[in-house]
């Protein structure tokens, strides 16, 4: 199955909650969802309001025919700096996750242990102001092979269950 055929049959399931762009994107990605959700919380009445909590995450997709450890490093950084440059912390910020899908034909084995290995993390005056992950799913489409780093093995999840069941 080709890339761009795998990410048309997983946007919808990022319809429901998240808004995806498929225009107006980061330049070497070729979709974008937007999730945020803002909670307030407060004691008995409206008028005392004890805290706001704000949680965001940012989701770039990403479809290159093969992937190499320099491509892999490429798109990490852009989508982490795109991600962090929509983050406002303040003191009801919660966290605001980066996330990257990316779909391909072939991917080495040394990106492999790369994939698994990507680790980046960001907290916001001592964590006072929240905090981000970034979370990292590649998905082989020739073999069906998911590759996640610890952050983002909740994707992988989504990933078998919208692209491997039979529509």
């Amino acid at each position: 199955m080709e890339p761009s055929e795998v990410i048309k049959k997983l946007l919808p399931a990022f319809e429901r909650y998240y808004t995806v762009k498929n225009e107006d994107i980061t330049p070497p990605f070729c979709a974008e969802a937007e999730f945020r959700s803002h909670n307030e919380q407060y004691f008995l009445v409206r008028s005392a309001h004890i805290a706001d909590i704000d949680s965001n995450e940012f989701v770039y997709f990403a479809s290159p025919d093969e992937l190499t450890s320099e491509k892999l490093e490429e798109l990490v950084n852009t989508a982490w700096n795109a991600g962090l440059a929509k983050v406002h912390p303040y003191n009801g910020h919660r966290n605001s996750d980066v996330t990257l899908l990316i779909f391909t034909k072939s991917i080495s084995p040394e990106t492999a242990i790369t994939i698994k290995k990507t680790k980046l993390y960001k907290s916001y005056k001592f964590s006072f102001h929240g905090w981000s992950h970034f979370k990292l799913a590649v998905c082989n489409t020739t073999d069906m092979t998911i590759y996640t780093n610890r952050q983002g093995k909740d994707y992988a999840k989504l990933i078998n269950k919208n692209i491997k069941s039979p529509s």
